[in-house]
């Protein structure tokens, strides 16, 4: 009888919470309307923009036409599915696109934590500013642009590559017709484009560090790379953590524009990866496969939610620090 009076009382204990709460919500909607007002609007851009398109994905399991629409196309499950799987270019894209976007990421990775460590320990404030500036530059040029540079630089006749290369005996090299050299090129042309841009992040999380703990490591004798070891760097280990995991979640999308652009017949073997096959059969083609094109991309993504998962899973667990 006791226990049965007891869950009672926590029954309309709990009512009653849930009706204050739905009280003070539309108390509080009532005060501050002008904020909820706009926060509306963003919420209406995702939800038109962002979740009602979505439903595109049915695509993937149909035969679709344009005449037909989606709804009137008919239903063939997991075909596409399947045929994306069992081609001769599945296994090529999987490795072209992770072989890439692993390689971008070990060689970009580390340098906007580098540099964003070594601004913050400049004394001289010009210096550290003048070296912001030069860095930060890159990444507000378009990638055709980038890209541009990289053919004109590069060229086997006239490009100052080859010039130099000249220089030793060596060359002429065609760098862009080359294979081998493709995933260099596209690399570290992006570690150049990006390294600036992506140390705003980790400076802004290092203005966090109490001043303090540099003022009594430096009474206690810390050298200078003892104070950035124990000091700055476990301070933007949460944001580095935060970073990885969307990272790995991206495994399989890379540069879509930029390898775009950089591909060639020469190339192609070590170039096409998911994203620009996507475009050419969904798009390029001269008759454009929009249900297989569809399945390819659902694929992607689902591969990805499933990396993004367990790396904050991993994160959570060994590192303490997750996005959920």
């Amino acid at each position: 009888m006791t226990t049965l009076n007891a869950e009672r009382t926590a029954a309309a204990h709990q009512r009653e919470r849930t009706a204050k709460s739905s009280v003070g919500l539309g108390l509080r909607m009532r005060r501050h309307w002008q904020l909820y007002a706009m926060l509306a609007l963003p919420l209406i851009w995702l939800a038109v923009f962002a979740y009602w398109p979505m439903y595109g994905v049915i695509i993937a399991f149909k035969d679709y036409n344009v005449v037909s629409g989606i709804w009137g196309s008919p239903w063939v499950g997991l075909k596409h599915f399947e045929r994306f799987v069992e081609s001769y270019q599945f296994w090529r894209l999987i490795r072209n696109t992770v072989f890439l976007h692993v390689y971008e990421l070990l060689a970009t990775f580390p340098l906007p934590i580098i540099l964003a460590l070594c601004l913050n320990t400049v004394r001289r404030k010009w210096f550290s500013r003048s070296a912001q500036l030069i860095t930060y530059a890159p990444h507000f040029i378009s990638t055709v642009v980038v890209v541009g540079l990289l053919v004109v630089l590069t060229n086997p006749n006239t490009g100052v590559a080859n010039q130099l290369l000249g220089l030793f005996g060596l060359g002429p090299v065609d760098f862009m017709g080359d294979s081998g050299l493709f995933r260099h090129l596209y690399v570290w042309s992006g570690a150049w484009q990006t390294m600036g841009f992506s140390a705003i992040i980790y400076l802004a999380a290092l203005t966090s560090v109490p001043p303090e703990l540099h003022e009594a490591a430096i009474v206690d004798g810390a050298s200078r790379l003892r104070r950035i070891w124990h000091i700055d760097l476990p301070a933007i280990v949460p944001v580095a953590v935060i970073l990885l995991i969307l990272n790995i979640g991206s495994i399989l999308s890379v540069g879509f524009e930029k390898v775009l652009l950089m591909q060639n017949n020469l190339n192609l073997d070590v170039a096409e990866v998911i994203d620009t096959y996507v475009y050419k059969i969904g798009l390029a083609s001269a008759v454009p496969q929009f249900s297989y094109a569809t399945a390819i991309g659902l694929f992607r993504s689902v591969i990805g939610l499933v990396l993004l998962v367990l790396a904050n899973t991993f994160a959570r667990r060994f590192a303490k620090s997750s996005l959920w």
